[in-house]
């Protein structure tokens, strides 16, 4: 709006710019918690966390453009994960309890929303740990194959007839 104050101080309480009332806060909250709140979602170009501003989308995507996340980046992406969640419980509680007008409260719905997303990315990485899921899947093959070797020679038929009985 043009030569509108922003701080909604001059304004009268039935503008637009007011503060929001208690129906309206358990409107947003309940967007912000419906499930599927994220599909179509933008993830938020730039977002300010503790204090610094973060370019989100070209992390979360400079991230998801590898098929998993190198090793020097694990703790790199797990820090943004917690610093994420901890950003969305802070706004999620200025949405709760904090003293905001209506547009305001838009404005930090649409922006957990935005969060949400982003943590939903991450949280779609694959596997981290290449070497411990490779060692995993070379037990797990090295165990059926000396299954099939003990059936095809015939050395696991005493062990069977012996439980059987």
């Amino acid at each position: 709006m043009l030569g509108v104050p922003t701080d909604c101080t001059f304004l009268p309480p039935r503008l637009p710019c007011r503060d929001v009332q208690e129906y309206e806060r358990k409107q947003l909250l309940e967007r912000v918690e419906r499930e599927g709140a994220t599909v179509g979602a933008d993830i938020p170009e730039t977002i300010t966390v503790q204090e610094e501003e973060i370019d989100l989308r070209t992390f979360v995507f400079e991230i998801k453009r590898r098929e998993t996340v190198p090793a020097g980046e694990r703790d790199r992406v797990e820090q943004a994960k917690k610093n994420l969640r901890r950003e969305r419980l802070k706004r999620l509680g200025r949405i709760e309890e904090g003293d905001i007008t209506r547009e305001e409260g838009e404005d930090l719905a649409a922006s957990i929303i935005g969060i949400d997303r982003a943590l939903n990315a991450l949280e779609s990485l694959g596997p981290t740990d290449l070497e411990r899921e490779q060692k995993v899947q070379q037990a797990q093959d090295r165990k059926r194959w000396m299954s099939f070797l003990k059936k095809a020679l015939g050395q696991d038929d005493d062990a069977t007839a012996r439980r059987g009985r």
